[in-house]
């Protein structure tokens, strides 16, 4: 089962709404969101990113304590406000054709730490570590875990009706994604909802591995600071938004690499040739499993995989464990692409231009991958595996800043 229950949420008025969201904080750089920040003193990301207000948090000894106490400005002066009632929320978003619609809600850490909320993707700790105590400092859930579940065709008769209503929040963002917020204070839906998900047998984390691990870290810490601890404080959830499964986009996630590991252009083609059959093409994005673009000296290549085999093991059969295990660790000398300073990840939605971008700049050979399935995700999360780094990369984005939650206190 899957226990999600409503809160009080946080969140800024229709009119502010466009000015405080912002991409997540783990998306963009500090300089990007010191820049996107620049002119608005509402932006969120002053808050998740609070190393941005340089002239500031100087001051502190913590930056997440300025982010603390920024958020309370940002309640005090209305900027944000909490809601006076449980609830839980209806979130769209658009892009271009694509449209996706989901419950925000408080989900349970119990389930996430007894693995009835999937991952697919081992943490940084350094990463954890900066989100740990964000959350410890700011007492809040600033930004949600994307979820998702395999649906079973009864979602949408849960959600039907809300949004007959007025959304309380609707807004286009910079990136021209179109972002709807409804609450659903309604009791007989709100139990509706928690019932419905009481059948899903599992969740499964699409984005948010370090927010969710984070989050189960500040429990543990306010549990064995309450010696009154009963498992229902605010602090034993965490922020979510659950998409059902057959509305979720999956991008390609794609490669550059730093130089050629010592070898010559021609010297590289021989050594793929053996594993890859290699062609000449024009500039495209792959189309089938198997096959990888590759950007090598502003000329445009065709992969294509020449082995046929039925892996068992799920993570071996992703065309990210084929790029790895047969050409960026055997040729490019790509040990660990985890920790290898000599490769770097471009999500899908940057283009084949940022690949060609960033090959005129500081890298030798890029290559572009076709994009995993949601499927992919489940076997390799059922199977209590992890896909290699940078494998999905989801859109839309999930906003920040437009639905805040409390850990302390009653929700």
């Amino acid at each position: 089962m899957a226990i999600l229950r409503p809160f009080q949420g946080i969140l800024p008025s229709n009119k502010l709404a466009q000015s405080v969201s912002s991409p997540p904080y783990d998306v963009i750089s500090s300089k990007e969101a010191q820049l996107m920040a620049k002119d608005n003193p509402n932006s969120f990301l002053r808050i998740i990113k609070p190393e941005i207000n340089s002239n500031e948090v100087n001051s502190f000894t913590d930056i997440h304590q300025y982010a603390s106490n920024l958020l309370k400005d940002f309640i005090k002066n209305g900027i944000l406000k909490k809601d006076l009632n449980n609830c839980f929320y209806l979130y769209q978003i658009k892009m271009g054709d694509h449209e996706q619609t989901g419950i925000i809600a408080a989900t349970s850490i119990n389930e996430y730490n007894q693995n009835k909320i999937k991952k697919h993707e081992y943490t940084r700790p350094d990463k954890e570590n900066d989100r740990t105590q964000h959350i410890k400092i700011t007492q809040t859930n600033t930004g949600p875990v994307f979820l998702t579940f395999k649906n079973d065709g009864h979602y949408s008769n849960i959600i039907k009706n809300v949004q007959d209503y007025r959304p309380y929040i609707n807004f286009e963002a910079e990136d021209n994604t179109e972002h709807t917020i409804w609450r659903i204070n309604d009791l007989e839906k709100q139990n509706q909802i928690i019932d419905y998900f009481q059948s899903i047998s599992h969740l499964y984390i699409a984005d948010g591995h370090h927010r969710a691990a984070s989050a189960a870290r500040v429990q543990n810490y306010f549990q064995n600071k309450n010696p009154k601890h009963k498992g229902n404080e605010p602090y034993n959830f965490f922020l979510s938004v659950i998409f059902p499964d057959n509305e979720m986009k999956i991008l390609d996630y794609n490669r550059i690499i730093k130089d050629l590991n010592g070898l010559s252009e021609k010297q590289l083609i021989n050594l793929i040739e053996k594993n890859f059959f290699i062609s000449r093409t024009d500039k495209n994005k792959p189309t089938k499993i198997n096959n990888f673009s590759m950007l090598l000296n502003n000329n445009w290549y065709n992969l294509e995989f020449k082995r046929n085999i039925l892996y068992n093991d799920p993570v071996d059969s992703l065309d990210a464990s084929i790029l790895q295990n047969h050409l960026l660790e055997p040729i490019l000398g790509i040990d660990n692409p985890r920790t290898n300073k000599r490769i770097d990840f471009i999500g899908g939605i940057r283009g084949l231009e940022e690949l060609e971008r960033r090959c005129n700049t500081d890298a030798a050979i890029a290559f572009a991958l076709y994009p995993v399935s949601i499927n992919d995700l489940f076997c390799v999360a059922d199977a209590n595996k992890v896909m290699p780094p940078k494998s999905t990369w989801f859109e839309p984005k999930l906003r920040s800043g437009l639905v805040v939650r409390s850990i302390k206190g009653n929700d």
